[in-house]
């Protein structure tokens, strides 16, 4: 086999279970990465010559053990590891090790892994930068170049975030019913955590963030097949992703969604996100994630931005209201109103969280716009001076210089 993409796949597909088994094993997160490295350097030089091992996380799995447990015989002086020409022909020994990890293994091992990434102790940055590193198999530079930081400092989150573990003595068994209830919501935040660091920035380096995070979406709908929320999660990642095509014109200015071209709207991740929301809601558990993929879906199923359900999105925003009360659901709701009963309904909803969302960019972006539609324009000039402040990117704030040269045009 000449092409040689398919073995960067199939490591990559199989390195949460892989890493997660040899966690299990070693007991110990910087021992289980450097197994499956030496399991992985192995796999890229006997792949192309033997082909595709029968189940490749059990190879990599059976190799990075032995691997690790070679380097504890060299530094006893004992037997060395067997050369690549007789680990490479492993069948024999990777069967009953395919049979364990089709069982319960696999399922304990991987939330194992997830649960120690998203360790109460660890600040979200560092949460999300173990998992990158560790489940994604992030390269430095990539977690550096995505947060925007220097490679010392990203090197630094993970050292930190590893070391703390150790210091926490986190237990390795396989997490109990209860602990899976209460760790899994923390799991799912980190998830979307990582989606909307790349969503929020638009920049091509950080798309690779909602990359990961719909694979990590995709990883615990294979661990937990029935449960809605995380299908309701994956259904708004997948369907807010799929308008990365028009979110941005060609000079990288962000597109409002109303005037997006929807026929670059990717419609296999849109189909997707619509089927999953469908499936989640035939399990009639309503969760905040379905809401939120529920209005992601009612903009996705109109052709046209006028053909929007308004109506039937300030309703489920109502609904959102009361699951996950909150001044930024209520600002989103705002706009929502603003469609169905005109910019003075909305501006009169919004006008109470401005002490609670005063470093929000989003907050004077939109009061901005309701004050313009409502012929305020010296009030909106304000409000939009404040948006373009808080600007977190350059999209963010070219977008708002946009509205402040159509009041210049204006005369105002």
């Amino acid at each position: 086999m000449n092409d040689l993409a398919w073995i960067d796949g199939a490591i990559t597909g199989a390195r949460p279970q892989a890493v997660a088994a040899l966690l299990r094993y070693f007991r110990d997160l910087g021992t289980a990465e450097e197994a499956f490295q030496e399991a992985a350097l192995r796999a890229l030089k006997t792949w192309p010559r033997n082909g595709p091992p029968r189940d490749a996380a059990a190879w990599l799995i059976l190799v990075g053990r032995n691997a690790a447990l070679d380097g504890v015989r060299k530094m006893s002086r004992q037997v060395e590891l067997p050369p690549d020409d007789v680990i490479s022909d492993l069948d024999d020994a990777e069967d009953p090790l395919v049979e364990r990890l089709d069982g319960a293994h696999y399922r304990d091992d991987v939330l194992r892994l997830l649960f120690i990434c998203c360790h109460p102790d660890l600040p979200a940055t560092q949460q999300i930068a173990l998992a990158l590193r560790i489940v994604s198999g992030l390269t430095v530079p990539q977690i550096a170049k995505a947060f925007l930081i220097g490679e010392d400092a990203a090197e630094q989150r993970i050292t930190r975030a590893k070391a703390r573990i150790a210091r926490a003595d986190v237990p390795f068994e396989a997490p109990g019913p209860v602990e899976r209830a209460e760790r899994l919501g923390v799991v799912m935040a980190m998830v979307y955590l990582i989606f909307n660091e790349g969503y929020s920035a638009g920049a091509a380096e950080r798309n690779a963030l909602c990359d990961e995070a719909i694979r990590f979406a995709r990883l615990l709908l294979r661990l937990f097949p029935g449960e809605p929320e995380i299908m309701g999660m994956a259904a708004l990642m997948l369907l807010q992703h799929g308008r990365l095509p028009a979110r941005f014109d060609g000079q990288g200015e962000l597109v409002l969604l109303d005037e997006q071209d929807r026929a670059l709207w990717d419609g296999k991740l849109t189909a997707e996100g619509l089927a999953l929301l469908e499936k989640a809601m035939r399990h009639n558990q309503p969760g905040a994630y379905q809401v939120q993929a529920a209005i992601a879906a009612t903009h996705a199923r109109a052709a046209r931005a006028e053909d929007t359900d308004w109506a039937g999105i300030d309703a489920l925003y109502a609904a959102l209201e009361r699951m996950q009360p909150s001044p930024v659901v209520t600002l989103n709701r705002a706009v929502a109103t603003a469609k169905v009963k005109g910019p003075e309904a909305g501006l009169e909803m919004i006008s109470p969280l401005e002490n609670r969302l005063s470093g929000y960019f989003y907050y004077f972006g939109v009061r901005g716009g309701l004050l313009r539609q409502l012929g305020r324009a010296a009030e909106a000039r304000v409000a939009f001076d404040r948006a373009i402040a808080l600007a977190g990117t350059p999209a963010e704030a070219a977008h708002i210089r946009r509205h402040l040269d159509a009041l210049a045009k204006e005369g105002i």
